[in-house]
């Protein structure tokens, strides 16, 4: 082979060494954003189960007729902080919570005492500054995972996602069940 061919080979072997280097930083920059993003989800859950054991323990002695919505929330704030395998068991204990603590703040309407309480309304507020933050945060957190998924399902980064074994992630989503509308009437029933 001349001179100018082998040249040649060797600027293809480099724009094509670039090429994938480039792609696959790609992919590991929209992977590590997924990653960012659910830590960020991680630190304002770990905030609201800090602060159910106190709004729990302050609403108990007023709300003596909701005792199996206390232990339920406490039993699936339990569940959110054990290690899971996966985040979308963590998901769906979060989902999980997230619909029983909904419950709790209507219940509380239901009694006036309650509602005085200098102490619960700040625990009230601080929970629901929390919430807030996390719907913002799963709402970012989504919107990354959107990113990430579509670069590992769409050509070209999919060929550099399969070579290196990159997976789609699940989203942070609410359970069906959490969706529907809370009946009032049946808490009090």
């Amino acid at each position: 082979m001349d001179v100018p061919t082998v040249a040649l080979i060797v600027v293809i072997g480099l724009a094509g060494a670039l090429v994938w280097a480039s792609l696959y930083n790609t992919v590991v920059g929209r992977r590590n954003a997924v990653d960012n993003a659910f830590s960020s989800i991680d630190v304002m859950l770990k905030r609201r189960t800090d602060l159910i054991p106190n709004l729990v323990a302050s609403v108990k002695q007023y709300m003596r007729h909701e005792a199996s919505l206390l232990e339920r929330i406490t039993s699936l704030r339990n569940t959110a902080v054990s290690p899971v395998s996966t985040s979308e068991q963590r998901f769906q204990a979060e989902g999980l919570l997230f619909g029983a603590l909904g419950h709790l703040r209507i219940a509380m309407d239901a009694y006036p005492n309650l509602r005085a309480n200098d102490h619960i309304q700040q625990l009230q507020a601080v929970l629901y500054e929390t919430e807030e933050q996390i719907s913002a945060a799963r709402r970012a957190f989504n919107a990354t995972v959107l990113d990430y998924n579509n670069a590992v399902d769409m050509f070209p980064y999919k060929v550099i996602a399969n070579m290196n074994n990159f997976q789609r992630r699940a989203y942070f989503e609410i359970p069906e069940a959490d969706r529907q509308n809370v009946d009032v009437g049946k808490l009090f029933a």
